[in-house]
């Protein structure tokens, strides 16, 4: 009989552990709410960014998007396929081909948009605004 090994971090005060747990509840929600629309994650996150800023490369965006360039590849080539986006079929300065969403990508991204925020409201719903604040500030300060 094996006897357990000798915990090394406290799970039930452990700061890291409560922001994993948290992640995956919000991916887990978010995955639940953008597959009817026919979107991961990464693709929601895509539109999103490019929403916001139209024309980052594919290094930029899976910068942005926190996945590799080659995850990102698979992304954008998907999105492209369902016409979301459009890149230009020749690169415009070295290799860096800028991507834009097209009217459909931004009629999803509404669409999408409006659901995670739904997911993000009840994530939040039991806190007041001062604390959905000051959480705000403090994830900021523990990034930093």
């Amino acid at each position: 009989m094996s006897q357990a090994a000798e915990p090394t971090v406290d799970l039930e005060h452990s700061v890291g552990y409560a922001l994993k747990v948290a992640a995956t509840a919000l991916r887990t929600a978010m995955d639940a709410e953008l597959r009817p629309l026919g979107l991961s994650v990464p693709q929601y996150s895509c539109l999103e960014v490019l929403g916001q800023r139209p024309g980052l490369s594919n290094a930029e965006l899976a910068r942005a998007t926190f996945v590799t360039r080659q995850a990102m590849n698979g992304v954008l080539r998907g999105l492209e396929d369902r016409g979301l986006v459009t890149r230009p079929v020749d690169a415009t300065r070295g290799r860096v081909m800028p991507t834009r969403l097209t009217e459909d990508g931004r009629r999803l991204l509404r669409a999408a948009g409006t659901r995670v925020r739904e997911v993000e409201g009840r994530m939040l719903a039991d806190l007041s605004p001062d604390a959905r604040e000051r959480l705000h500030d403090e994830l900021g300060i523990c990034t930093a």
